[in-house]
């Protein structure tokens, strides 16, 4: 058997395409597949405001969140976790209201968070907060992509690349707790 004598593969095909491909789907332009608008400035500006302003909603209900998952890590290696997590959010706090002065000229309304909803176990709490860094990453991009500073490019980069490092803590923590694992993960409360 040749290197390439397998599953059709043929190097140099001159145009042949496999029966398996179905040549009747339409080729999508870039356009169609992504929201070219989160791209766009000035046209994508107004978004980023909102979602500095969502990122600044409910610093009350967050500090009271990381208070009660402190209180519930079974060990001081993981208080000192997630203290650390809470202490850089405190930071991203800061940078935001400096963004969104920077950019409007004025402080960021307040505006109110959603109410903290004790999470049903240690466990609970972990997965609630590494799921909550994957979807702040999500939003802080479409913020970096309405930035032209080069000094608010680089504080949301530092934002984006402490809430990946915030994931992945989360997950060794989820992990090394067994969290994964159906009871314990009952049993953490």
């Amino acid at each position: 058997m040749g290197y390439y004598d397998y599953e059709g593969y043929h190097p140099y095909s001159n145009g042949y395409i496999a029966p398996y491909w179905n040549t009747a789907a339409y080729p999508l332009s870039y356009q169609q597949v992504v929201n070219i608008d989160i791209f766009t400035y000035p046209q994508n500006l107004d978004g980023a405001l909102e979602l500095i302003q969502e990122a600044l909603a409910g610093e009350t209900e967050d500090g009271i969140f990381y208070a009660w998952l402190i209180d519930q890590a079974p060990t001081e290696d993981d208080k000192q976790i997630i203290s650390g997590i809470r202490d850089n959010e405190i930071g991203h706090y800061a940078l935001f209201r400096q963004i969104y002065r920077d950019l409007t000229g004025v402080m960021a309304p307040a505006v109110e968070g959603e109410p903290f909803m004790e999470p049903e176990s240690y466990c609970d709490g972990l997965s609630k907060a590494l799921l909550g860094e994957q979807n702040a990453v999500q939003k802080y991009r479409k913020i970096l992509y309405a930035m032209q500073s080069r000094l608010h490019i680089n504080m949301i980069t530092e934002i984006i690349t402490d809430e990946i490092r915030h994931g992945i803590l989360y997950n060794y923590l989820y992990s090394k707790n067994g969290c994964g694992s159906g009871s314990q993960s009952q049993n953490q409360s």
